[in-house]
């Protein structure tokens, strides 16, 4: 089973290492992170490299398909390359998937037309652009597509792929052994819940960050 993890220039790293860090576990499977080229790429804060297994080129065939987000969605669904990978990819994958913006490489490849999709919060009424339903979910399926909404939310997306790849047993078993029971210290992960002062500290953050 080839599972492919597009990589590419300034992703969020979570994006991606934590779906992979359970469909790692899924019995059979092969999970090659692919990219423009097998360059080290940046990520989208501080230091770390990752470095791509193949080129997009190496992998046309993949059974699943997983693209992470990053903080340019615009960049993320006018990146040439990418784009032509998931059109000529995606007809013959099983599963279609994408973790916070990357549902906007997917959805530039109409990948989501007309179908219910997720992302990161702050990106969810521009999935609309693409045919798409914005819904405010954790993972959303549609047929083989499967949206997952930002960055920890990859790790339930990746479970619930499991699921369907192994079987539940097994989904629950890779659960168990990468301990995954969140228990979070604050209840500010959701714009619904996060107090205002939260939500106007991370706004200021994001200005500072773009300026």
């Amino acid at each position: 089973m080839k599972i492919a993890i597009a990589a590419y220039e300034r992703m969020t790293l979570l994006d991606a290492v934590g779906p992979y860090s359970v469909l790692a576990h899924v019995p059979g499977a092969d999970v090659t992170f692919v990219a423009r080229t097998t360059d080290a790429l940046r990520v989208d804060v501080g230091n770390p490299r990752l470095v791509p297994d193949a080129a997009y080129s190496d992998l046309p065939d993949p059974d699943v398909i997983v693209v992470p987000g990053g903080p340019d969605r615009d960049g993320i669904a006018g990146d040439g390359v990418l784009h032509e990978w998931l059109v000529a990819a995606a007809p013959g994958a099983t599963w279609v998937t994408s973790v916070c913006t990357g549902a906007y490489a997917l959805g530039a490849a109409g990948l989501l037309r007309g179908k219910r999709a997720t992302t990161h919060w702050s990106a969810l009424e521009g999935l609309a652009a693409f045919g798409a339903t914005p819904v405010s979910e954790r993972v959303v399926e549609e047929g083989r597509v499967i949206t997952a909404a930002g960055v920890s939310a990859g790790i339930d997306m990746g479970l619930t792929l499991a699921a369907k790849l192994a079987g539940a047993l097994v989904a629950q078993a890779i659960q168990l052994g990468i301990e995954y029971d969140p228990q979070p210290p604050f209840s500010s992960g959701s714009p619904r819940t996060a107090p205002p002062e939260v939500l106007a500290l991370l706004e200021s953050r994001r200005t500072a960050a773009s300026a």
